[in-house]
This record gives structure tokens, sequence and C-alpha cells, in this order.
């Protein structure tokens, strides 16, 4: 069984200290492939240098988070130009709204979000994007630009059926994590799951954030590693009731052609 984990914030340093154990840990679990996500200019230069560093295996996405919108205030949309042109990047992004933590002011993330989509556009790569408790504004500014896009994905979605069916109508693929896995909050996602199309349906970790809940036996720490993806994916083919190869085979096909990977030359 071969997966894709199309979110990974490898860069982070949580992962300092044993990177090449992590990765070695994915690829024996099946993890084939990552996508490391970009979330300032800072991390998505991190993202664009392990993806060189392991060419054909990780891959990158250069963005700015809403999180960090201020710092794309202060240095322009033109510092991801460079980045978002390289090789290794496959998508524009981490990019959007988030209105439940607040960090940056939310006319200056609804500005960063619509100079992200237009570089996208531009560049014509595909958009990984992130909303959280903005889903009306969100909406609103993709609206804007998605004629123009390539594709677009909802990264980590979370979101409840009307945001779903508005989400597949503009036709953006879906992105799922261990939220799956939590029952304090992530129940909901079961029923959703059979509404996604096979070709538009994505598995991701988003380590080292959001560790399945239910993993057992529960390991020792609470950092989220790429190995846990198959988890995911087989929670996500039990709520769809598919063959859990079935859908691994589908998610990674899905992911390899929204992001235009190669099938890798060995696989484990």
């Amino acid at each position: 069984m071969q997966l894709v984990d199309i979110g990974v914030n490898l860069s982070h340093d949580s992962f300092d200290a044993d990177r090449d154990g992590v990765l070695a840990r994915a690829r024996a679990a099946g993890v084939v492939q990552m996508v490391v996500t970009g979330s300032s200019v800072e991390s998505s230069l991190k993202a664009c240098e392990l993806a060189r560093a392991h060419p054909g295996r990780l891959f990158a996405t250069a963005g700015v988070h809403p999180h960090h919108a201020e710092e794309l205030e202060r240095v322009g949309v033109e510092a991801l130009r460079e980045l978002a042109q390289r090789p290794e990047v496959v998508a524009v992004g981490e990019c959007g709204l988030d209105y439940f933590r607040d960090f940056s002011p939310r006319a200056v993330q609804r500005t960063a979000f619509a100079g992200q989509l237009a570089l996208a556009a531009e560049l014509h790569r595909p958009v990984f994007l992130h909303q959280r408790e903005a889903h009306a504004d969100f909406l609103a500014i993709l609206r804007e630009y998605r004629s123009s896009l390539a594709d677009g994905v909802a990264h980590c979605f979370t979101g409840d059926r009307s945001e779903l069916e508005e989400y597949l109508e503009l036709g953006l693929a879906i992105g799922i994590t261990g939220w799956i896995c939590d029952e304090r909050r992530g129940t909901h996602l079961t029923g959703l799951m059979p509404l996604v199309p096979g070709g538009r349906l994505m598995v991701e970790t988003d380590a080292p954030y959001l560790l399945p809940r239910d993993l057992q036996p529960r390991p020792a720490t609470r950092r989220n590693e790429p190995m846990h993806l198959p988890h995911v994916a087989a929670a996500v083919a039990m709520a769809r009731r598919e063959p859990l190869a079935a859908f691994a085979a589908g998610s990674t096909q899905a992911a390899r052609s929204f992001f235009g990977l190669p099938d890798p030359e060995s696989d484990p």
C-alpha cells in the first residue's frame, strides 16, 4: 500500500533532532511521498530545501498562513514569487483565513489571501487552502479567483455538510487529517466522507500537529508523524465503507494528479 501525505510541516523544529528517522519511519509505513507545507516565507524556503534534498519523495508548497499575514504585508507577495516558481514547489499556500485565532488582523488576512490567490492564478499553480471559522469571507474571496485557478484543496477540512457541499460546488479537493479520529470534535466527518468524489479526496497528517487520538498503543509524546497516515486513511476508508487498499490507491492517485507528482522510482 502506498500513500501520499499532502500536508506535513516537516520543517518544524520538533523534527530537527530526528528528521531522517521520521522520513524512514514514514517510508516503512508506506508513505512514499510527502508535500512539505510552507506557512511563512522562511518555512517555505526550508520546505524547498528539504524537497531538493529528497527529490521525487518530498515536494513543497510556498505560501503564508493567515497567522503570518502581517509578514506578507511587510514583505509583499513578490517575496513568494521566486519560491513559488521553483520546480520542487507544487502549490501556493498554505493560504486562507483564520478567524479562530486572529493572530493577524482580519483585513490583513483577507489582503494576503487574495494576493496569494492572484499569484497562484498567474503561475498556474494549485492552492493549498486553510480556513477556520471564516467560511463566508473565505468563500467570497475564493469565488473571485476560482475560475482562474489551476486547482485548490481545502486542507484539513473540519467543517459541516453545508461547507463541504459549497467547496465541492467550487470544484475543490478535500484533505482529511487525524481530526476524523477525534471523538470530541471530529465524529461528524464520518458521515460526510461518502459525499466526496474519490478522485477529489486526499489524506494528510498535518504533522507535528493533530496526532490521532485513538492510536493504540498511545505514543509517548503528542508529536504527530507521517508514519501515522495509514491510521488516518483507515478511518476515512471505514467511513466510506471502502476497502483500505482501494481507498489508499485512489487517494494516492488523486494526490499525484492534483500536485503533478511523479511515480516514485522504487517503493517499499
